[in-house]
């Protein structure tokens, strides 16, 4: 059985990286402090407690693929939205709700640290490539991608995401990650 994915049009191709228009899309994220493996565990487990069932409603919400990870931000509060913004220097681990899903038909979490939200449409520049999960690796991967956007004069628009679309149990030369920035 396939797992979904976020929609996206893809509008240019060059090897491994693609520049892409995503949708919008709600999300579950959860702020995690630690370095740069631990939270990722820590921030899926959250996640997962919420989509099989941890939330008011006692719903199950089809798992997606990617499992995403960003480095925290203060943000602006917007309405309608009840994200509280993390200090900043944390970790954002984030599921993509299934496209059924609208932000107000969501079951609320049951854990006030996993919040909901909507991000809007955007144009992304995204490198795929495989192997393991270090932050050596993804950092290496975000170096490249960089060098792409600035030898085509593209500028990026924010932080990275670390994309990982597999489980642990896949080996790791069969993973699928990719390394996101969003572009201005």
């Amino acid at each position: 059985m396939a797992i979904e994915e976020p929609r996206f049009t893809l509008l240019r191709e060059d090897g491994a990286i693609q520049i892409r228009e995503y949708a919008p899309v709600v999300v579950a994220e959860t702020e995690v402090q630690g370095d740069f493996e631990r939270v990722s565990n820590e921030g899926f487990r959250r996640l997962a407690g919420y989509i099989f069932g941890g939330n008011r409603s006692r719903s199950k919400i089809a798992m997606t693929a990617p499992v995403s990870q960003s480095q925290s931000q203060k943000i602006a509060m917007t309405a309608p939205v009840g994200q509280v913004p993390g200090p900043g220097g944390g970790w954002l681990i984030r599921f993509t709700m299934p496209a059924e899903h609208r932000l107000d038909s969501l079951p609320v979490p049951d854990d006030d640290r996993v919040h909901l939200r909507e991000i809007p449409a955007q144009r992304v520049a995204a490198l795929r490539f495989s192997g393991s999960w270090s932050r050596r690796r993804f950092e290496a991967q975000r170096a490249r991608l960089e060098q792409w956007l600035a030898e085509a004069g593209l500028e990026p628009a924010g932080e990275p995401t670390f994309a990982r679309y597999n489980p642990p149990w896949v080996p790791w030369f069969l993973r699928r990650n990719e390394v996101l920035l969003p572009l201005k």
